[in-house]
């Protein structure tokens, strides 16, 4: 009878798209009952809907050793391979899917859609051998001046004082009514902010004068609305009003686009008092699927897409506040001993790898327990309290700041007050139904206060609307 209950809530909740209620009760109907493959397989869908790809993988491959012929099983393990960018894992189940159900035609799309990718990164893998190769910022800085301003072309433009706060304000006004910034002063953004990125160090230092306040936000993925509403509520960046963007500025949202360069501009504009940490989804992988490339290919050019690679390659990983608060987009490392001087010595200018300061750094995530544990995305790990307070003694710290997570209230404390969360995206994806927030602090007194809020309305362009169509499996 409990099991049927479980069951039963489980439908109701995924139905209402709560996937974090849907875990909860089919892990009840699982622990009464291990030995039904629907539990397992239906448990891995909610966690790829919750971006718990390491635990999808388990749950799957579970599922599939309870029995080989569950279809749904191979469709989620290769989900959940595509959402970290292990494609020809991914390629190996939808292959199955292909063998098990030959005339199955969205199995067979799918298998040829992944097949391309896996070639296609083996042919960019062979051509990327030639380390003399120009890189695209170069070949544009080059080209910038012959780039023609159309006769009819009614957007902002970049004087030879090169970004003003005007020019922000109308920026933000041309993205507001779906317009878009010229490709000369987008590919001019990129190349100059590229040259503030590469002169900064992997850990950059911040100082908050005494009495003076300084802003945290975390993810934003894309919601451009939503982060103009940040800016409504906070004020826009300037000198007397410095912000730290803390990753994850792209990808989902459909307006990843409008809202890199809105923060690259203010960058340039106060290249002093406004900071970027890199997140997860600053990566290729990761914009291939979620929709950032596709978005640049879309309203600008593939060369384009090329560039904003190479700019996120140069984002620092992570900022000291004041000598005391260390914000990162993931969390802390999977060895102990890490001191902020390994951070700073961390070479950033590339892809991210799959262990290490720079994985941890992010993609890693706090949990109540002590200790630490494998990820439940897949990449990183889990770090408890204990941890945290290590951690925070050995590198004289009072806290950390980090995003990465959708929480309820837009933030969350944790680990004795000692590791902040703080998500910024409201109503992500437009169906979680958070609220985003953001965090105040001040120069002489660190201690964080918070502001949450809800989504604001947006253009009826559906999240994901640039992605990788084999992600409409998820």
């Amino acid at each position: 009878m409990k099991e049927h209950c479980s069951k039963a809530f489980f439908i109701i909740y995924f139905s209402e798209k709560d996937y974090g209620q849907s875990i909860t009760y089919y892990t009840e109907a699982i622990e009464l009952n291990p030995y039904v493959t629907a539990y397992w397989g239906n448990r891995s869908f909610a966690y790829i809907k919750t971006e718990c790809y390491g635990y999808a993988l388990n749950d799957a491959s579970k599922a599939l050793e309870l029995d080989k012929t569950y279809i749904k099983a191979y469709y989620r393990r290769a989900s959940a391979n595509m959402a970290l960018g292990k494609f020809k894992l991914a390629l190996k189940d939808f292959e199955a899917v292909t063998k098990a159900r030959p005339s199955d035609k969205d199995a067979q799309r799918n298998y040829h859609e992944c097949n391309k990718i896996v070639k296609r990164q083996a042919f960019m893998k062979a051509i990327s051998v030639d380390d003399h190769k120009k890189p695209v910022a170069v070949t544009i800085e080059e080209e910038l001046a012959n780039m023609v301003i159309e006769d009819d072309y009614q957007g902002p433009c970049i004087g030879e004082e090169g970004i003003t706060l005007q020019f922000m304000k109308d920026l933000i006004e041309t993205f507001k009514q779906q317009k878009k910034l010229h490709r000369k002063y987008a590919y001019q953004i990129l190349v100059e902010v590229k040259k503030i990125f590469m002169s900064q160090a992997s850990l950059v230092d911040i100082t908050v004068p005494k009495g003076k306040k300084f802003t945290i936000c975390g993810d934003v993925h894309g919601q451009f609305y939503d982060l103009l509403n940040i800016f409504e509520l906070n004020g826009l960046p300037s000198e007397e009003n410095p912000y730290l963007f803390n990753g994850d500025f792209v990808d989902r949202g459909s307006f990843s686009v409008e809202c890199i360069l809105t923060l690259w501009g203010f960058k340039l504009l106060y290249p002093s008092h406004f900071y970027m940490s890199r997140g997860n989804h600053e990566s290729e992988t990761m914009n291939q699927m979620y929709g950032f490339d596709g978005e640049v290919k879309a309203k600008y050019t593939n060369q384009m897409a090329e560039l904003f690679t190479e700019v996120f390659n140069w984002l620092p990983l992570s900022h000291l506040i004041n000598e005391k608060i260390l914000a990162m987009h993931g969390g802390l490392f999977s060895e102990d001993n890490v001191t902020l001087d390994d951070i700073r010595k961390t070479d950033r200018n590339r892809q991210p790898p799959d262990s290490g300061i720079m994985c941890d750094l992010l993609w890693s995530d706090p949990q109540p327990q002590p200790g630490r544990s494998a990820s439940k995305r897949g990449v990183g790990c889990q770090f408890g309290p204990d941890v945290t307070k290590k951690f925070l003694e050995n590198n004289n710290l009072e806290y950390i700041v980090r995003s990465h997570e959708v929480k309820n209230e837009g933030y969350e404390v944790a680990h004795d007050g000692k590791c902040i969360t703080v998500f910024s995206a409201p109503n992500y994806c437009d169906t979680m139904g958070n609220k985003g927030a953001f965090i105040v602090i001040r120069g002489d007194d660190l201690t964080p206060q918070f502001t949450s809020y809800e989504a604001v309305p947006h253009p009826n362009v559906k999240p994901m609307a640039y992605a990788n169509s084999l992600l409409s499996m998820f």
